[in-house]
């Protein structure tokens, strides 16, 4: 299949297997990755690891030849059906991470830029190539990217199309690292700094988050206590406290 999906450990796995087109995303292959993100939602699983398989791509990003003589309203549905599966990863109830071996070009970048955390392996390119080809990121880069580096430097990569290498990325923070090891076993082993705490804490906290960024500071400041009232009033509030006072570890059940 295009798209594998398999659950190791507490994570649930999903890697794009075309290696022959360097993982590139066909709009078959984006539809399945909405198909498996569904699945991974009734999962019980804590985190979503995210690769490509081989050892050049993560993705190399839209496939060009899908995209040719496409009437203008077929181009917006696809442009929208991108959009829609990237959206759902970034709402999935478990964080995820990207383990980016390789490319990561166009919709790879978004895809990327979709996840919870990103690391990459230090033979890694990043960028959003679209401009070369007289066109604009389509599947959420111009709305992502700037959240992630800043306007700045997100304007320089979309306007140059010019890709950045794993040490440069780590140093703009679009990735969280850079890692000498197997991708996927560093992403789950990254993960597992977030993963021993429990999923409402971790939900509310991406979300107080994520929504500061399209408000004012006053508008965050009330969802943020929103959010975390509702953290106080859960189980895992109560073991989280109860532990610190007993010096202990704590035994979180997500609820």
């Amino acid at each position: 299949m295009s798209v594998d999906l398999t659950q190791r450990e507490e994570f649930a796995l999903l890697t794009l297997n075309r290696q022959e087109a360097l993982n590139a995303l066909s709009f078959a292959i984006l539809r399945r990755i909405g198909e498996a993100l569904d699945e991974v939602a009734t999962w019980k699983v804590r985190a979503l690891i995210v690769t490509g398989a081989g050892p050049k791509a993560f993705c190399a990003g839209a496939d060009i030849k899908e995209l040719r003589d496409r009437p203008l309203m077929d181009t917006k549905r696809g442009a929208e059906l991108g959009q829609g599966v990237f959206e759902k990863l970034a709402r999935l109830p478990v964080p995820s991470v990207a383990a980016i071996n390789g490319f990561a070009f166009g919709g790879g970048l978004e895809l990327a830029l979709a996840c919870t955390f990103r690391l990459a392996s230090p033979n890694a390119k990043m960028g959003l190539p679209e401009i070369k080809l007289g066109l604009i990121p389509g599947y959420g880069g111009t709305q992502r990217l700037p959240r992630v580096v800043g306007e700045a430097r997100a304007l320089e990569m979309i306007m140059t199309g010019r890709a950045v290498a794993a040490e440069e990325a780590e140093r703009i923070g679009l990735v969280n690292r850079v890692v000498e090891d197997d991708p996927v076993e560093a992403a789950m082993a990254f993960a597992r700094q977030f993963t021993v705490f429990g999923l409402p804490a971790l939900g509310f906290a991406r979300e107080a988050v994520t929504r500061a960024l399209d408000n004012p500071v006053s508008e965050g400041l009330r969802i943020e206590a929103d959010l975390s009232s509702l953290a106080f009033a859960t189980r895992d509030a109560a073991e989280g406290m109860a532990a610190f006072t007993e010096k202990r570890n704590a035994n979180f059940s997500d609820e």
